[in-house]
């Protein structure tokens, strides 16, 4: 499976993204050698090698999850610059076309 012109302008309009003709190019290529990279990765016999879960053989120290209140919620609303009654109001971030 390789990555066409088609498939780099869909990843483009997905993402948001515009590219120029020569970009378009170049990301092709770029993203056809990782693809061929990952086919050799898909060769290599793993054949009774252990999957690697953590890099060290370290144990992470857990604590205990204990839920704190270390603001009310006036305090949080104080310095807010756009707010509600009860809410902190932020601008709209995702738009359709």
């Amino acid at each position: 499976m390789g990555v066409d012109r088609k498939t780099v302008d869909r990843i483009a309009e997905l993402s948001r993204l515009e590219f120029s003709e020569d970009e378009k190019v170049e990301i092709t290529s770029d993203m056809n050698k990782m693809l061929d990279f990952v086919d050799q990765l898909i060769e290599i016999d793993t054949e009774g090698v252990e999957p690697l879960v953590y890099m060290l053989d370290e144990k992470t120290p857990m604590r205990k999850d204990e839920v704190v209140q270390d603001i009310t919620q006036e305090q949080a609303l104080k310095n807010a610059p756009l707010k509600d009654s009860d809410f902190i109001k932020v601008p709209k971030v995702i738009e359709r076309d």
